[in-house]
């Protein structure tokens, strides 16, 4: 495991697309006013020219994006989550799903772990959103070095694509040689009481339950599951057979989430009791990341207690 050094995904999407724009000079990378919080700042530095800044207009950079992916280009669309899924929602739809272009979405700030930005920027429902549309790769990374192999792995995907990226700092957990692949879950940690199915910055605490749970004589199988869409079936499938109980963690609503998408797979080919770790049907507030992490049970000590009950 890599040295557990903390930071940030959104950072780890600016400079993999600075990477990559450096490789490809068909990468053009649109923002909504924010490049300096969603780090696309990285890339304007370095290739000003094939930066837009689009302003406050979400709705219309999206539809920009479509348009230049028709000319050849590959532009990756760019702002917090709550606008990306959802003020442009609409757009998103009928003018990039609908007709199936080649368009990338890097949404940052997902999640409670925006912190004191407060409820109406908490995105707790974009994977739902962006799971409806047909067609629609949806993906949230659980560390920096998962996180700059994903957005290679997007550039690479002929399609559209949704990624999350969070504010806060996490833990790297992944070496710098960590191999990705969209729709490929990875097996962290074998077990066979319970399967922690998660992504995000959820992983991390899921491999710290998994830890605590030994202690008290639990087997924990730890999964990170950064595609949500198209869900890794084979592994979901492995682990329900093996342990008979799962629970799932991700940092959005229970409604629409990681939990939904291995629920309905479970339900239809291999009946499991299934416990989900998400933010119940509530929207969030404002206060510091790790307090409400916390206080909506996003925990590792959450996880054990749901765990330990579980068994």
């Amino acid at each position: 495991m890599a040295e557990c050094k903390k930071i940030a995904t959104r950072e780890s999407y600016g400079k993999a697309l600075a990477e990559l724009g450096e490789e490809h000079e068909d990468l053009v990378v649109l923002d909504a006013d924010l490049a300096g919080a969603t780090k696309t700042a990285t890339f304007q530095k370095a290739f000003p020219q094939r930066h837009f800044d689009c302003g406050i207009a979400e709705a219309n950079m999206i539809c920009v994006a479509a348009g230049m992916s028709t000319a050849g280009l590959v532009p990756f669309a760019s702002s917090f989550a709550m606008f990306a899924a959802g003020r442009a929602f609409e757009q998103v739809r009928n003018s990039i799903g609908y007709p199936h272009l080649n368009v990338k979405i890097g949404a940052t700030h997902g999640g409670i772990s925006v912190g004191e930005d407060g409820a109406s920027h908490q995105c707790c429902e974009d994977f739902a959103l962006m799971r409806s549309i047909p067609g629609m790769v949806v993906m949230s990374p659980a560390d920096d070095v998962e996180a700059k192999a994903m957005v290679r792995a997007a550039y690479e995907h002929n399609g559209p694509v949704y990624m999350r990226f969070g504010r806060a700092a996490v833990p790297v957990i992944h070496p710098e040689d960590y191999q990705f692949r969209i729709g490929k879950g990875e097996l962290i940690r074998d077990g066979k009481d319970v399967a922690i199915i998660a992504n995000g910055l959820l992983v991390y605490e899921a491999l710290e339950a998994s830890k605590m749970l030994e202690q008290a004589g639990i087997d924990a199988m730890v999964i990170n599951m950064a595609t949500i869409k198209p869900l890794d079936e084979e592994l979901v499938l492995t682990a329900a057979k093996k342990c008979g109980k799962i629970i799932t963690c991700d940092e959005h609503s229970v409604i629409g989430g990681l939990g939904e998408a291995v629920c309905a797979l479970l339900a239809q080919k291999h009946p499991t009791r299934v416990e989900r770790i998400g933010v119940n049907d509530e929207f969030g507030h404002s206060g510091p990341a790790a307090a409400l992490l916390k206080q909506f049970g996003l925990s590792a000590e959450h996880i054990v207690q749901v765990a330990r009950d579980l068994c």
